[in-house]
């Protein structure tokens, strides 16, 4: 079943969409807000995003360039403007498509199904940013040329802050993402021991470190720099 985040505001098109989506076999998530899209994108895995361009508190345009810093997951933009400027925009930005509204629904999923097929063939194999690349394929790290030496552990702590970029997650939502499938998971002082040494790997300097930046009584966030 292909998991699809729909980002709108007008809750008619929503019922419609909720409802359509469930008979083609599709998992629908909902955000009303850019707030609301950010934090669940930052939660869970989607095949697919479906985003408003108008929107209470911003512009799925937003989202998309958040998106984009870690993912190729396909993205449609709907929007009642079908300036062509804005359509340009939306594609540069890292959009794979664009439906104007109205639209008729049969329209919709034609193009949803052939951006879940196209998309198979080119799934995310490789996360860059502040000088670091995972080749998650192979589960290898790279700073710069060099091959960094990471625990499981610590690799799986990695893979998920530099999915969450400028995102801060709690503990517990770290907590829960890196439960063990025996049954034990890593406690809170595990989690800071983890991070204590994923950036003695990771940082240039990591007694003051850029990347990994802990947010006070609120967790911790990969930074992007630059």
């Amino acid at each position: 079943m292909s998991k699809i985040l729909l980002l709108e505001d007008d809750l008619s098109l929503i019922n419609g969409l909720t409802f359509a989506f469930s008979k083609q076999g599709y998992e629908l998530e909902i955000a009303r807000t850019v707030r609301e899209a950010e934090a669940v994108w930052a939660d869970g895995r989607y095949d697919l995003l479906i985003l408003d361009v108008s929107l209470p508190d911003g512009s799925g345009f937003e989202v998309c360039k958040i998106v984009r810093q870690t993912s190729k997951v396909p993205i449609i933009f709907l929007t009642a403007s079908d300036e062509e400027v804005s359509i340009i925009m939306g594609l540069d930005i890292g959009g794979d498509d664009y439906i104007t509204k109205p639209f008729k629904l049969g329209v919709l999923l034609s193009r949803i199904n052939a951006l879940l097929r196209r998309s198979k063939d080119f799934a995310d194999t490789e996360l860059c940013s502040n000088g670091l690349r995972v080749e998650m394929v192979k589960g290898q790290v790279y700073k710069g040329d060099t091959l960094l030496d990471l625990t499981a552990g610590e690799y799986k702590l990695l893979c998920l802050l530099m999915q969450n970029p400028n995102v801060v997650l709690s503990k517990e939502q770290i907590l829960d993402k890196l439960w063990d499938c025996q049954g034990s998971y890593i406690d809170n002082n595990t989690l800071s021991v983890y991070i204590r040494r994923l950036r003695e790997k990771v940082e240039d300097d990591p007694s003051h470190p850029q990347k990994i930046v802990t947010v006070w009584r609120m967790g911790y966030k990969w930074n992007v720099v630059g």
